[in-house]
């Protein structure tokens, strides 16, 4: 597991980390990070190694080992490790591989640069986009969707001053929670950008870090051509100006405050036009003076209807805004299917946060806490990666795959593949990407479900007070001792 140099500078250092991966997760999503990609992004982000066993590879790999493991402990990674090794015949000499201690380990983790665990997770989604680039929607262009979650983490004050705890929730009850804005491809759901910031605040809102990753200098995972596809919290226009700046159409519901008229503007069919946005006169607080006179004075959008006759659903009717102007080329019934399809981003965070384990975060500090978000996206942009190459090999569609399936299967092929023979690998492989194929997303149309549950929790009292005060509490009542 050590390395050292005999093959040559970091390139073999890389090549050398690979071929002992340290886990069966490894062996198997290090086919979808080539030696080369890992190479090129330590190098531009200087990352060295040191003579000792949580070399950045192999921290980053036991780190996604704990991201991808049922008990995602510190304690269980580092068993992990001491497992395989012991099992290899590769403990070191001095007995340092065999301690059971996470402090090296959670100090490896430390040094790992958070810049380093995001570029491999971007470079990741970005060539799973550009493999599995458009569907049938829209002429075949590249698609894309933004949307936005929270995620919690332990109630630490360095959290709770960098990420504070929303104010409905009084001091000591509640938890430090952090607003996540991420753009996927909703073709073969990679992330491909990201932005974190506090859940409450000036400037913490979706849009705030949505326009972060639209003015970055990399454009946020969005390139010109692309289709973003939003909610109506996004449907701006602010928004769609920065959008086309970037040369990327955007397909959104309108903004509830918004006054509709179809009788005003340009007549396309039934229940469809163009209409002229003018720019509004009140610059916004977040904006300079420079930005906003670079604004354009008035923008062309399209409004479209979209009537929903299916029971159990609560939606009746919608409008949509696109600047996806030309009717004969993207149809107004094109139009409802493509953003029909926005739900996905949805689904998609659902299996960040619960398949994945992502929405009750474990680091203590905000540092970690970052570095344990692009952690889990990087697991999951390699899961996808998986699941898009046996979806290829089955002829099917990559969201025809059940990512929970995908997990589940790569869990269970994870001992097998970590102990096998190197000749074995390409064999067990070849099994474990059928395996996946065969995990479809069930076809429901139209499912509707009541948002409840049916099993109760465990009668326990919630904590109204901090919890140094209910301790105080049961010392002087003597419940304690019982």
């Amino acid at each position: 597991m050590r390395s050292d140099g005999s093959h040559g500078g970091l390139a073999g250092k890389v090549r050398d980390a690979r071929a002992a991966l340290i886990d069966g997760h490894g062996v198997a999503l290090c086919e979808v990070l080539p030696a080369d990609a890992v190479q090129r992004a330590m190098e531009a982000e200087g990352v060295r190694f040191r003579d000792c066993l949580f070399t950045p590879l192999v921290t980053l790999w036991t780190f996604l080992s704990q991201v991808l493991g049922a008990d995602g402990s510190c304690r269980a990674a580092v068993a992990r490790l001491i497992a395989l090794l012991a099992a290899r015949g590769e403990a070191a000499a001095d007995g340092e591989s065999l301690d059971p201690a996470t402090g090296p380990y959670c100090k490896a983790r430390q040094r790992l640069p958070e810049r380093l665990v995001a570029r491999l997770t971007a470079e990741a989604g970005g060539r799973l986009h550009d493999d599995y680039p458009a569907g049938r929607l829209l002429g075949g262009r590249p698609v894309k969707v933004v949307d936005g979650t929270t995620v919690s983490m332990p109630d630490t004050p360095a959290n709770q001053k960098r990420w504070p705890q929303p104010p409905t929730q009084a001091p000591g009850l509640g938890f430090p929670l952090a607003r996540l804005v991420v753009v996927m491809s909703l073709h073969c759901a990679a992330v491909l950008s990201l932005a974190i910031g506090p859940y409450a605040g000036k400037q913490s809102g979706e849009t705030a870090l949505f326009r972060t990753l639209v003015t970055a200098a990399d454009g946020g995972g969005l390139a010109r051509g692309d289709v973003l596809l939003a909610d109506r919290y996004y449907a701006s226009f602010w928004a769609i100006a920065m959008l086309l700046a970037r040369g990327v159409d955007s397909l959104m519901r309108q903004h509830q405050k918004r006054s509709i008229d179809f009788r005003s503007g340009t007549r396309l069919g039934r229940d469809d036009h163009r209409i002229t946005l003018a720019r509004p006169t009140q610059r916004p607080d977040w904006m300079d003076a420079a930005t906003y006179a670079g604004m354009p004075a008035e923008l062309t959008v399209r409004e479209v209807r979209v009537r929903v006759a299916v029971r159990g659903f609560r939606v009746r009717c919608l409008v949509l805004v696109t600047t996806l102007l030309d009717a004969a080329l993207y149809g107004k019934d094109e139009i409802a299917r493509a953003f029909a399809c926005r739900w996905h981003a949805e689904l998609d965070l659902r299996a960040i946060k619960q398949t994945m384990a992502m929405g009750v975060l474990r680091c203590k500090t905000p540092e970690m806490v970052r570095k344990e978000i692009w952690a889990h996206l990087l697991a999951y942009n390699l899961i996808r990666g998986l699941i898009a190459r046996a979806a290829q090999q089955a002829g099917i569609e990559p969201r025809q795959v059940s990512f929970a399936g995908a997990v589940q299967t790569l869990d269970a092929f994870a001992p097998v593949l970590a102990l096998a023979q190197p000749q074995d690998l390409p064999r067990l492989l070849e099994i474990l990407l059928r395996a996946i194929a065969r995990h479809r997303v069930g076809d429901r149309p139209n499912r509707y479900e009541p948002r409840t549950v049916k099993r109760r929790a465990k009668p326990i009292a919630w904590l109204t007070v901090p919890r140094e005060q209910a301790r105080n509490r049961l010392a002087r009542s003597g419940a304690a001792k019982c």
